[in-house]
């Protein structure tokens, strides 16, 4: 009996033996550990020198994917800054569109002309009285005769009433002058008035100057076209015991939506020597010339200098950056995450290694 026991305690142990070693060879959880390890790109399961060297020091492959991690972190940072600049330049490239479009720069051009249509010149000489109105030429006045006393002329006048366009119950008296129009030919306009009443402590004639004198001429309504002469034009004044020599420059607006015509001047002041007897002093005399400065007409226009071929162009660049970026960004995100798959997965092998 010990003999059979013995026997079967033999076989029993070398059955063991056997089984662990036939587990040893054929346990399938081996083999899943043996797949696990090998790369999905790695044909039957063979194993590259490469990869070798890399599971024999996993220090310097952690080395290696950090450093590519932070190299990746530091690219998303600058596209950022990239795309933050982008941003900003496609702000200031619209609100600089909209700065100019709603401020336009003044353009200025002389147009040279043979002559200029006759304004209207329109004096207001209240108790003064015209004693003479006369063109001449190249700039020869010549010398008076018999001041203060009436004279021949020669223009055109236009006598109108009308309400002031800034207190109705005040009516206004003005004599209104075919202005000179041969500039070439330096004509200009002499006028003489008088002014019996001395005992004012300043005395002097207002005039105002209008585009056109055919305007007034065929206008319907000559008192309603006056008012608003006087609306859109300025005022100006000559003083007695004087000769007002005024020369006159035509300047031309456009607007966005309309015209505006406006006289400049220059005027110079020459005092008047007085021969007459003491009796006749007591008129006081007025004297004024109008005449045409230069044969230039000055022209301003407004010019918008905002092109927006130009910024649609920056938007476009703008925006394809931004959209390079983005597909960037989203491309690095991407194999960030796949390194951090591979890294984990590589760990988790190590793992079951240990274990």
């Amino acid at each position: 009996m010990l003999g059979n026991e013995s026997s079967r305690s033999y076989q029993e142990f070398n059955g063991d033996d056997d089984d662990d070693d036939e587990g040893e060879t054929q346990s399938p959880i081996f083999y899943q550990d043996i797949t696990d390890d090998l790369e999905p790109d790695e044909p039957n399961g063979r194993i590259s020198p490469e990869d070798d060297t890399r599971e024999s020091s996993p220090s310097m492959r952690f080395s290696k994917a950090c450093l590519k991690n932070v190299f990746m972190v530091v690219l998303i940072f600058i596209y950022l800054l990239l795309t933050a600049v982008a941003v900003f330049l496609a702000y200031q490239t619209i609100t600089d569109f909209m700065e100019k479009l709603n401020h336009p720069v003044m353009s200025v051009t002389y147009k040279e002309v043979d002559s200029f249509a006759p304004p209207g010149i329109a004096l207001y000489p209240g108790r003064a009285q015209l004693l003479g109105c006369k063109h001449h030429y190249h700039d020869y006045i010549p010398p008076l005769v018999d001041p203060g006393k009436p004279q021949e002329g020669d223009c055109l006048i236009e006598e109108v009433t009308y309400r002031g366009p800034f207190s109705n119950q005040t009516q206004k008296k003005a004599l209104v002058v075919r202005g000179p129009s041969e500039v070439r030919k330096k004509e200009l306009i002499f006028m003489q008035f008088s002014h019996n009443e001395t005992e004012e402590d300043f005395s002097a004639i207002t005039y105002m100057l209008f585009a056109k004198y055919s305007d007034l001429t065929e206008s319907a309504d000559k008192s309603e076209f006056m008012m608003d002469c006087e609306m859109n034009y300025s005022m100006w004044t000559f003083s007695g015991g004087f000769r007002t020599w005024v020369k006159m420059s035509l300047v031309r607006t456009s607007g966005k939506s309309n015209e505006a015509v406006e006289f400049r001047q220059e005027s110079g002041v020459v005092k008047f020597n007085d021969k007459r007897p003491e009796s006749e002093k007591t008129n006081q005399l007025f004297f004024v010339v109008f005449e045409w400065r230069d044969p230039f007409m000055q022209e301003i226009r407004l010019i918008v200098t905002a092109n927006p071929w130009n910024s649609i162009a920056i938007l476009c660049g703008v925006f394809m950056a931004l959209f390079k970026a983005a597909n960037f960004a989203k491309l690095s995100v991407q194999w960030i995450i796949k390194m951090r798959k591979r890294h984990l997965r590589n760990r988790t092998r190590e793992l079951n290694k240990i274990s």
